[in-house]
């Protein structure tokens, strides 16, 4: 014979504070499987714009048929030594970078930082630095970039003697930028504050002791 087994379900809001913490771990260990990170990938790619920097990209292929190309960004995070992020991309000197970073990112300090340098160093090189940044590794952080910097000339004249070094440490300067706007960004989405809403939202229903049900 069947049996019919009655359980009592609550509202996140009716939970005591025990049992809300349980339903928020509920949601954090399950609840991002989904793109979270496509606005800060989208401001990334517009942030690199401004610099001259060109994101590598690799086509995906669609549900419905067809393919859209993706960025080659890559991270890990947000709790482990090996944690980053990485992207592969070609640099070369955009005109007025520095102008264009402030005015889409006016407060950024270390963007602008990262656009003062390049220009610097593209003015001592007559603007001539060009750079190719792949990727090396199984990891995703800012070492795990491979860059490789030259400087056209018709003449064969070598970059200065500070040129490769500085370019590659804006780089991953970049990445590192990239890695704390990523953390910023999961640690606002996985707040108390934030979870609770989502949780509220979405009508989501538990046990006494914060399972969730159904």
């Amino acid at each position: 014979m069947p049996e019919v087994i009655e359980t009592t379900v609550y509202k996140f809001e009716e939970l005591s504070e025990k049992a809300k913490e349980e339903a928020r771990t509920w949601y954090r260990e399950g609840g991002f499987d989904y793109e979270w990170y496509e606005f800060v990938f989208e401001d990334f790619g517009r942030i690199c714009e401004c610099l001259g920097v060109r994101l590598k990209t690799s086509p995906v292929h669609l549900v419905g048929g067809g393919t859209r190309d993706e960025p080659r960004i890559h991270f890990t995070g947000f709790w482990s030594q090996g944690d980053g992020a990485s992207f592969q991309a070609l640099y070369s000197y955009r005109k007025g970078s520095p102008r264009a970073i402030r005015d889409y990112a006016p407060k950024d300090t270390m963007l602008h930082g990262i656009a003062d340098g390049l220009q610097a160093i593209q003015r001592r090189n007559f603007y001539k630095l060009r750079a190719d940044v792949s990727h090396r590794g199984n990891y995703y952080h800012e070492y795990c970039m491979a860059i490789s910097v030259t400087r056209e000339s018709l003449n064969y004249q070598d970059m200065t003697a500070d040129a490769e070094d500085t370019v590659i440490e804006a780089l991953r300067d970049l990445a590192r930028w990239l890695y704390r706007r990523l953390e910023n960004e999961y640690n606002a989405l996985t707040s108390d504050e934030m979870v609770d809403e989502t949780i509220v939202a979405n009508a989501y229903t538990f046990t006494a002791s914060g399972r969730r049900f159904g």
